[in-house]
């Protein structure tokens, strides 16, 4: 198999904005535009663009010919495809604004857009200030810090990725190893990429929680399976509100902009938490912009560093403020231990394996773009409509809504209801679900919604490859299938490794998935940096480098290290379809875009960009095949 080649863009700044999936699927969807004459018009976009996912329920082809013709008043004039990409970012930033009011906090959930999106000044100034503070060691990024925030130079460095990446890494820190990122002072467009695709897969699996809220620092346990199912920014305010009312404070806060501007809140919570440093000043100020620096001085005795300024506070930065409150929980939660009560790291303690299967499946469902958010996997799905979104989101059709009730439920029966109807669905997708009943679910029962989900997720991976056209004489994928196409591929490439199964040990030392990455893709694996797998170590280390490869490769994975050193079997197979689905999908793509090329047809408008997946030739169909 050739060495992958993808679509080059002469803009730099404009290349950045897309993944080589993305731009590659756009370049199918603008060579299906062109008109008999074989060029591309502005008014043939129009019918092509409508059906992209990105725009379907915000703009329709009138939509999007009425902002065509705003900046251009010849519609007949031709255009090539770097300014196509322009109009569809256009397009996108038009489909953004609308869709403004459906949209959740952009400081808590990772977005996979791809457009630049407009920030306040002061924003951008607190930005800067986190990353000149956190960064300034960086051995990469020293020489080009500090950044000054009245220029675009956070966003100029932010272009090829390696900021971003290390930003992931102080918020969770471990999730990328670094020597997966380009770090050359010089990148190519292909660098450049593989490193914003690394640092958007591992955005996405670690659910970009900017708030770091971990087990250990809860200790308030009244309320444990609430505070458990709610979100970082919902805990906070919960948190806020707990320390408020014992001072005496009798507003509730409600939220991080209006209900913080006068300053108060901030003035008893600090008094609260540090009563050394407390004073009555802050209170006594009419003025709100004095009284919100003198929050900030007061803070500052916390070493809260001051990314927020007097302004952001009077004013009611709702981003800004968020980041400061979750600062200063950092800092001094003022959460103890009580003997008397269960702690809410004792209420989260369950094996390592249950937990890790937790968050993958969590961060899965989440990754899927369904209307609900999951922040505590056993708790949320317990009304069954958390999985009727997701069946429907892998197969549409399935699901029957009219018999399906959305929360809040107040009626037990209906959460049932719900949950018989994806069991009911389940087993017409022969899952194993013997003597399991809905109210297995509604119950929270932790190992029956483990295996579910694990067939859940099985079956959403088949079915993507099964859409790819993979067939064996007929009969649909099966795990032995993925098993002997990744040995294929090693040995095809030259390499001696060889697993017997999911579950063989041989595994643990990590260097299988490395020469099976190396042979999807030669150029990804840097074997200077492979260890030989022996000790604990050199397992952590090849494991670590393996899991930031395949996501800087394309694959949408959410292991952890520990999976691949333990041999977890269903994470083991997870890993291997990923890396299949990628190899295939991009074979599939350079197939329909050559095709697409060569013999002037129209590709299909759903396209990679759009996170469709293409139908693939009769001719690919055979070199799949053949790899196997």
């Amino acid at each position: 198999m050739s060495s992958f080649v993808g679509v080059v863009v002469s803009d730099q700044w404009l290349q950045s904005q897309f993944t080589q999936v993305e731009l590659r699927g756009l370049n199918s969807n603008f060579l299906s535009a062109r008109n008999h004459s074989g060029k591309v018009t502005l008014e043939d976009l129009p019918p092509v663009l409508c059906k992209l996912k990105a725009f379907q329920g915000t703009l329709n082809e009138d939509d999007i010919k009425a902002i065509f013709s705003e900046s251009s008043s010849d519609m007949s004039e031709e255009i090539d495809f770097e300014s196509f990409l322009r109009a569809y970012l256009n397009l996108q930033a038009r489909a953004t604004a609308k869709g403004d009011s459906k949209t959740s906090s952009s400081f808590l959930k990772a977005t996979t857009t791809t457009l630049r999106h407009t920030i306040s000044e002061s924003e951008r100034g607190s930005y800067v200030a986190h990353i000149n503070s956190f960064l300034r060691d960086d051995p990469f990024l020293k020489d080009f810090l500090p950044i000054d925030p009245s220029t675009n130079q956070l966003f100029d460095l932010a272009k090829d990725g390696v900021l971003l990446c290390k930003l992931i890494n102080i918020a969770v820190s471990g999730t990328i190893d670094e020597r997966a990122i380009n770090t050359k002072k010089v990148l190519n467009p292909w660098e450049r990429n593989e490193n914003h695709t690394l640092c958007l897969n591992s955005a996405k699996a670690i659910g970009c929680t900017v708030v770091n809220i971990g087990t250990q620092d809860l200790i308030e346990a009244r309320e444990v399976e609430e505070l458990m199912s709610l979100s970082p920014e919902k805990v906070l305010l919960k948190w806020m509100n707990f320390h408020l009312k014992k001072a005496g404070y009798k507003k509730e806060v409600t939220n991080f902009s209006s209900d913080l501007k006068d300053g108060e809140a901030y003035a008893h919570l600090l008094n609260t938490l540090a009563p050394e440093h407390g004073t009555t000043n802050t209170l006594d100020t009419e003025d709100p912009t004095e009284r919100a620096n003198l929050i900030l001085e007061q803070a500052e005795k916390l070493d809260c560093q001051r990314y927020v300024t007097p302004k952001d506070i009077v004013e009611g930065s709702a981003n800004l403020n968020l980041a400061f409150v979750a600062q200063i929980f950092q800092h001094r939660n003022g959460l103890t231990a009580d003997t008397t009560k269960l702690s809410f790291a004792v209420m989260m303690e369950d094996d390592a394996q249950t937990s890790r299967e937790e968050r993958c499946f969590r961060l899965w469902i989440n990754s899927l773009g369904t209307d609900t958010y999951v922040n505590n996997l056993f708790e949320d799905v317990r009304t069954g409509w958390v999985l009727l979104e997701v069946l429907d989101k892998i197969s549409q059709g399935l699901v029957n809504w009219k018999q399906a009730t959305k929360p809040p439920i107040k009626m037990p029966f209906r959460k049932v209801e719900n949950c018989n109807q994806v069991i009911s669905i389940g087993k017409e997708l022969n899952f194993s679900l013997v003597n399991v009943a809905g109210s297995d679910i509604v119950q929270g029962n932790k190992k029956l919604i483990l295996a579910f989900l694990w067939q859940l997720m099985r079956f959403s991976m088949l079915q993507l490859l099964i859409n790819l056209k993979f067939h064996a004489l007929g009969k649909e994928i099966t795990d032995a299938d993925i098993l002997n196409w990744a040995n294929s591929k090693v040995k095809n490439a030259g390499r001696k490794s060889q697993i017997e199964s999911f579950k063989d040990k041989n595994i643990s030392s990590g260097k299988f998935f490395l020469e099976l990455l190396s042979a999807v893709e030669p150029r990804v694996v840097n074997w200077s940096l492979v260890t030989r797998g022996k000790t604990d170590e050199d397992k952590k280390l090849n494991a670590t480098y393996t899991i930031s490869v395949a996501r800087k490769l394309g694959c949408s994975i959410f292991l952890l290290p520990e999976d691949i050193i333990e041999v977890n079997q269903k994470m083991m197979l997870t890993l291997t379809a990923s890396i299949m689905y990628w190899s295939l999908q991009t074979k599939t793509e350079d197939s329909e875009s050559n095709n697409a090329e060569n013999a002037g047809l129209d590709a299909s408008p759903a396209a990679a960009s759009d996170g469709d997946i293409a139908s693939t030739t009769s001719e690919v169909e055979k070199g799949v095949q053949e790899e196997r």
